[in-house]
């Protein structure tokens, strides 16, 4: 089969496309033939040698990828060959077949191509562990979400805003904003000449922030908590060590998380794709909530799919072919 590997650690150039043995899969896995792979920032971080994979996991990036079964292990009783899936992958994804755990996998939602599916599995699970799972995010609440124009933006926005909450978003320019208040982001900020934590405090404080940047907003962010207030780590794109005001902190009653989903176990993941299924599947299947796609390009093209992601010039999910 076909795959992307990362021979050395480096800038694009070291993604290469080259064959590599089908995957073998357990007992409980299944084969999936991949029709698109999911492009995330940890793709980026793993081809730079800061995010590798799990042990014992495929060292091929790709945490996320649609396509249909060709093949089941013999203890795997819900699925079948045949079936059109997503996945939730902890790597392996940038591939032409894949082996995936059965608990990991969601059925394509009614009504859905395909290729698209690819754009759901990670940004819903991973919004959906961190955000209501985690941070309990009420109705009537405000949720902060930073990079309002990301595949986790665009899908934080919408779940959000369907289960009751209100939304405000950081994003780099208008039309990236204007994309945002489309999807249902009520409060706007342009973080280029405006200062987020002076207009959140104006509406009250947030009381969850979702928050991929890390070290560099770790101290606004806190000032920028309402009462009780919870800010959830997601990214480090803003750098991994920042001083803590401790006093600030306790002032809010504030509590910080910080967590991903590709090193949790397998039952774990499970857990988080099952509850995904039961809440957020509903939503997708009838039409309130959206994958928002910003381009698709042949798995070749691997290397313009991270520049597009480096240069921050997208909205919504870049999604690889096979």
């Amino acid at each position: 089969m076909r795959a992307i590997t990362l021979p050395s650690f480096g800038d694009e150039s070291v993604l290469t496309l080259s064959e590599e043995p089908t995957p073998h899969i357990g007992d409980d896995e299944v084969l999936v033939d991949v029709a698109a792979a999911g492009v995330n920032r940890a793709d980026l971080m793993q081809r730079q040698g800061l995010y590798p994979p799990p042990k014992g996991e495929s060292e091929i990036p790709g945490l996320e990828i649609s396509g249909t079964i060709a093949a089941v292990g013999s203890k795997v009783s819900d699925w079948s060959v045949g079936d059109r899936v997503c996945a939730l992958l902890a790597g392996g994804g940038y591939a032409e077949q894949v082996a995936v755990p059965a608990g990991q996998l969601l059925p394509v939602p009614a009504g859905m191509d395909l290729v698209e599916a690819a754009a759901l599995p990670e940004v819903v699970c991973t919004v959906w562990s961190n955000i209501f799972m985690s941070a309990h995010l009420q109705p009537g609440e405000l949720l902060l979400v930073h990079g309002g124009g990301s595949g986790i933006g665009t899908m934080a926005i919408q779940l959000g805003s369907a289960f009751g909450a209100r939304v405000a978003v950081t994003a780099g320019s208008a039309e990236k904003l204007e994309r945002c208040k489309e999807l249902g982001a009520e409060i706007l900020i342009n973080y280029r000449d405006e200062d987020f934590v002076e207009v959140i405090n104006e509406a009250g404080g947030a009381n969850v922030i979702l928050d991929v940047i890390g070290a560099k907003y770790l101290a606004r962010n806190i000032d920028a908590l309402a009462l009780d207030g919870r800010l959830d780590i997601i990214g480090m794109q803003g750098g991994v060590k920042a001083e803590l005001d401790i006093s600030t902190l306790m002032a809010k009653r504030g509590a910080i998380m910080a967590m991903g989903l590709r090193a949790r176990d397998r039952a774990n993941k499970a857990a988080v794709v099952a509850d995904v299924r039961r809440h957020v599947w509903p939503l997708i299947e009838s039409g309130a909530v959206r994958p928002i796609i910003d381009r698709k390009l042949p798995l070749a093209q691997a290397g313009e799919a991270h520049r597009t992601l480096a240069d921050s010039q997208h909205v919504g999910k870049v999604l690889l072919t096979t």
